[in-house]
């Protein structure tokens, strides 16, 4: 049994532990909040380092849109901050806890970086690193270093953030980011289209992604109140999205407005899998929108769509190879996101890669962790 969490609240101190680690063989997790604690393999050997030492506020220009936080704050409270301020994470952020059994509130922003979270909006807005301007961390050899700049052009040095994010705490220990904050929509409005089967469906959300409508965000259930439900959400000043509003209701046959409460509980549910049964592993599946069909058609469980049919959350029991061979067979790859702790100790988080990629990155992470501090055997 490995000693208590230990929680640095300096890069000094956290740089030690590192290079102390690396000289005598520990294995350190990067931990935030733990809203993502059940996701990979459990790692009983792995000395937890509590990243939430590392919080607060360092600066935040709302003219500019740039916000920079340590590493360890709650994502609710950055939501809360530049909400304030009419403003948003245009990647559309959200916390793991309810999905994975815990509770919400939990998520820190370095956790959501490092893990690369992004809601609905990514198919319209981008991605976390996409937003990601620059950040302070530690590597595996216990040295600081700080990557980017808190502007929102910066093209000195190597990207790195687009390289720590999703990394899940493999390459760097995080301490600050700096975000690139967008204003937020006056007006959201929802539309929606019952009873289509998932071609049909991925059909109508490429229609309106491709319209003059600039839609934020498109998913569809297979089962919403009974039916299958195809929604597109539109947002913006409110005569803009009005306008937006009408055109996809020209183009596309069957459409309606769905109620502004109904959407308020649709959109977070579409966001966190809530439709989907929980005796059942989770997985995530992302796969070019058009192949999607051929993915559910090899696949058993219950399902639903976002990303306008790029990314497929399954709770599926079929065989774990089966269910990445038809996404690996579709151009995609499958994510476990949520099992038992049985299942998870046996069947890897991420995707296995391909033997080229693989040593790619294994290159990648000895460049950073040379010693291997941060191999738990989580992923």
């Amino acid at each position: 049994m490995m000693a208590d969490a230990i929680r640095p609240d300096s890069a000094d101190a956290l740089a030690a532990i590192i290079a102390d680690a690396a000289s005598d063989g520990t294995r350190l997790r990067l931990r935030g909040g733990g809203s993502k604690d059940a996701i990979g393999a459990p790692t009983p050997d792995a000395r937890i380092v509590d990243m939430r030492g590392f919080s607060g506020v360092v600066d935040y220009d709302p003219p500019e849109l740039v916000l920079t936080v340590k590493a360890g704050t709650p994502l609710a409270e950055i939501q809360a901050l530049v909400a304030d301020k009419g403003q948003m994470l245009a990647f559309d952020p959200f916390d793991h806890g309810a999905m994975l059994g815990g509770a919400d509130g939990e998520a820190t922003i370095g956790g959501i970086v490092a893990a690369g979270v992004a809601g609905p909006t990514r198919v319209s807005r981008g991605a976390a690193r996409d937003h990601l301007l620059g950040f302070v961390g530690v590597s595996g050899r216990g040295e600081r270093f700080v990557s980017g700049a808190k502007v929102v052009k910066n093209v000195t040095g190597y990207d790195l953030s687009k390289l720590v994010t999703g990394s899940w705490g493999r390459l760097v220990a995080i301490t600050e980011v700096t975000l690139k904050v967008l204003p937020a929509p006056r007006l959201q409005v929802t539309l929606g289209v019952a009873g289509l089967d998932p071609a049909a469906a991925i059909s109508v959300m490429a229609r309106a992604m491709g319209s003059a409508a600039e839609v934020s965000a498109a998913a569809h259930l297979q089962d919403w109140n009974g039916a299958p439900l195809t929604a597109i959400r539109l947002d913006g000043f409110p005569s803009s999205v009005e306008a937006r509003a009408a055109i996809v209701t020209t183009l596309i046959d069957g459409v309606a407005p769905v109620a502004d409460a109904e959407a308020a509980r649709l959109w977070p549910a579409i966001t966190t899998a809530a439709p989907l049964p929980t005796d059942v592993p989770l997985w995530r599946i992302v796969a070019p929108a058009a192949r999607m069909p051929d993915v559910i058609a090899g696949v058993g469980g219950r399902w639903l769509l976002d990303w306008a049919g790029g990314l497929l959350w399954l709770a599926s029991a079929d065989d774990p190879q089966a269910i990445r061979t038809a996404a690996a067979q579709m151009g995609g790859h499958a994510m476990l996101v949520r099992a038992d702790a049985e299942t998870r100790a046996v069947v890897p988080a991420l995707h296995p890669q391909p033997k080229a990629l693989a040593t790619l990155e294994e290159r990648v992470r000895r460049a950073f962790d040379p010693a291997g501090v941060f191999e738990t055997g989580r992923f």
